[in-house]
C-alpha cells in the first residue's frame, strides 16, 4: 500500500522525523518527492502520488474526497513510528487536513500540519472550474502559475492529463467542513503575497481548526510561491520539521515520567 501511494527520492535510513508532501490539483509526486535533497540527512521526506496520473495513470481520479483519504493515510500510518509533518498544497491541503483528521481518529495523529495556498474548510465552498471546458480549465491551469500552457497545447496531452485536474478540480471546489471538531496538533498557514486563491484572512481562519498553536508565514510570489524561491521554503520546512520532532520527544518523555 505504501510503494503504491508514496514517492521517495531521498531515502533516510533512520529518520529523526518524516515530511510527507500531498500535491496539489492535477499535481504528481516528482516535483514534491524532488525536494529530498534538500533536507538534512535525519529528515525523510516522501510526497503522495494520488490515482489517475504518471504511474498510477492506468486507475481512475478519486471521485470520492473520504476514499482518497482513506487511500492515503492506511500509507502513513506505518511512518507515524516517527514525528510526522504533513505539507499540503492547495488541494493537497484539504486532503493533509482530512488525513491529519482521520490519522487523530486512529489515535496516530501527526505532529505538525502545514497548510499551504488554501482557505480553511470552515469558509464556503467556492469555484466552478471542474464544470468548464477543457480549454477555460487549461487557461486556469496557466493562470494558477502551475503549468507551462505549450505542454497543454497538445490535444493528446490534455486527454491523458486533464481528467485527473477535473476531478481534483471537483473535490476542491465542492469541499467544506462548516464546523469541525479542531485537531490537536499546530497548524502553520503558509501562503504567497500574492496568491489570488487565499486571502491573509482567509488563511487565518485556519487558527480555529486546532487548540494547538498557529502560525502564518507568508513569501514572495503567488499561488505557487515556492517554484522560484524552493531554499527560502525548504529552510522554513527544515525549521518546521525540526521542532516538530523536539516537540514530540518532550512530549513522550513527559509521559513517560508521568507513568
Amino acid at each position: 500500500m505504501t510503494d503504491v501511494w508514496l514517492r521517495c527520492r531521498t531515502p533516510r535510513p533512520s529518520p529523526a522525523v518524516r515530511l510527507v508532501c500531498l500535491p496539489h490539483a492535477g499535481g504528481t509526486a516528482g516535483p514534491y518527492a524532488a525536494w529530498g535533497t534538500g533536507f538534512p540527512d535525519d529528515v525523510a521526506l516522501s510526497a503522495v502520488q494520488y490515482p489517475g496520473r504518471e504511474d498510477r495513470l492506468s486507475e481512475p481520479p478519486a471521485g470520492d474526497l473520504q476514499q482518497l483519504v482513506t487511500g492515503v493515510c492506511a500509507a502513513l500510518l506505518p511512518l507515524t513510528d516517527r514525528p510526522l509533518v504533513l505539507f499540503g498544497h492547495s488541494f493537497g491541503a484539504v486532503v493533509a487536513y482530512e488525513a491529519a483528521r482521520r490519522l487523530t481518529a486512529w489515535g496516530a495523529a501527526p505532529d505538525h500540519l502545514v497548510v499551504s495556498g488554501r482557505r480553511a474548510p470552515s469558509l464556503p465552498a467556492r469555484g466552478d472550474m471542474h464544470t468548464r471546458s477543457d480549454d477555460e480549465l487549461v487557461s486556469e491551469l496557466v493562470r494558477l502559475g502551475g503549468t507551462r500552457g505549450e505542454v497543454l497545447a497538445d490535444r493528446a496531452v490534455r486527454d491523458v492529463y486533464l481528467p485527473a485536474v477535473r476531478a481534483d478540480f471537483r473535490l476542491a471546489e465542492t469541499y467544506h467542513r462548516p464546523d469541525p471538531l479542531p485537531l490537536g496538533c499546530p497548524v502553520t498557514a503558509v501562503m504567497g503575497e500574492a496568491d489570488t486563491e487565499v486571502d491573509e484572512v482567509q488563511a487565518r481562519a485556519w487558527s480555529a481548526h486546532t487548540t494547538g498553536p498557529f502560525d502564518l508565514r507568508t513569501f514572495p510570489g503567488g499561488h505557487f510561491y515556492f517554484a522560484p524561491r524552493r531554499e527560502p521554503v525548504l529552510c522554513f520546512l527544515t525549521e518546521t520539521v525540526r521542532t516538530a520532532s523536539g516537540a514530540s520527544v518532550r512530549c513522550r518523555l513527559e509521559s513517560e515520567n508521568l507513568s
